[in-house]
């Protein structure tokens, strides 16, 4: 008679299986750890990210073209890197993400990411954590690059500050855009739409230009624009060397109204 062996107590629960998903925290960093290794894969989103920032900066700040254009009261590299610096959370939460997503949603990524335990929300998480990462290595480049020019920020730490809030608020408030965007539309619709509004905030989101020099008409109108606040907010922070909560708040109140909505209308597939 053949008898099976007994398995040993100690190894009894060894190979137990333990449904169950992730905690949200793991799910969520591992998302967001693909998601970077994505970005740094792209060749384009790099170039909207890091390339045109450091062209902008050394065309305007190193060359004297800034001191032809509008920028407002003070040293023109001064002037200039704070809102570079708000063009790189551009470039990097919106434009870049709004693409990717928009070409993951057609090729089904998105799909199959719907099909795990990850939410919309910690979809969203993921990605913001991904463009943070992301933003750090520009804000580190883009800064070293303006203190070789010869930026002398005010303020210290609490410019610092300022500049990380800024950051934080302004990724939210133009993530939660980039997504909602890629979410609506067809990839190619996604592509041409986050181009033209990237350049449109370029030219006359008050970016580059303080709001201040605009037609008195508009002043209103630009000034209800997240770009309008995100840039004056850098100024502010590294010119006056304040933590400039009005524009941090605007940004939240922008991240608040479009997370929410993302997160109701945003399509797997």
């Amino acid at each position: 008679m053949i008898t099976t062996p007994s398995v040993p107590d100690a190894l009894s629960g060894s190979f137990a299986p333990m449904p169950g998903s992730a905690p949200w925290r793991q799910k969520v960093l591992a998302h967001a750890g693909m998601e970077l290794r994505l970005l740094l894969r792209n060749g384009e989103q790099l170039l909207l990210a890091l390339v045109i920032p450091l062209t902008l900066l050394f065309l305007l700040g190193g060359t004297g073209l800034g001191d032809r254009l509008p920028l407002g009261e003070g040293r023109t590299i001064d002037l200039v890197v704070p809102r570079v610096l708000a063009l790189a959370v551009l470039s990097s939460s919106f434009t870049s993400l709004a693409i990717a997503t928009g070409f993951e949603r057609r090729y089904g990524v998105i799909k199959r990411l719907g099909a795990s335990p990850l939410s919309r929300t910690g979809l969203l998480a993921g990605k913001i954590g991904a463009v943070l990462a992301v933003q750090a290595v520009q804000i580190a480049v883009l800064a070293t690059a303006g203190f070789a020019l010869g930026w002398k920020p005010s303020g210290g730490f609490v410019a610092f500050l300022g500049v990380v809030v800024m950051v934080l608020c302004g990724t939210a408030a133009f993530a939660s855009l980039g997504l909602l965007m890629a979410g609506l539309f067809r990839a190619e619709a996604t592509l041409a739409a986050a181009n033209l509004l990237y350049l449109l905030l370029l030219v006359g989101g008050a970016v580059m230009t303080p709001v201040t020099e605009y037609p008195s008409g508009l002043q209103t109108l630009v000034k209800m624009l997240p770009s309008a606040a995100l840039s004056s907010g850098m100024s502010d922070a590294t010119l006056a060397g304040v933590v400039p909560w009005p524009a941090a708040l605007a940004l939240v109140l922008w991240s608040a109204v479009l997370g929410y909505v993302v997160s109701r209308t945003f399509r797997w597939d």
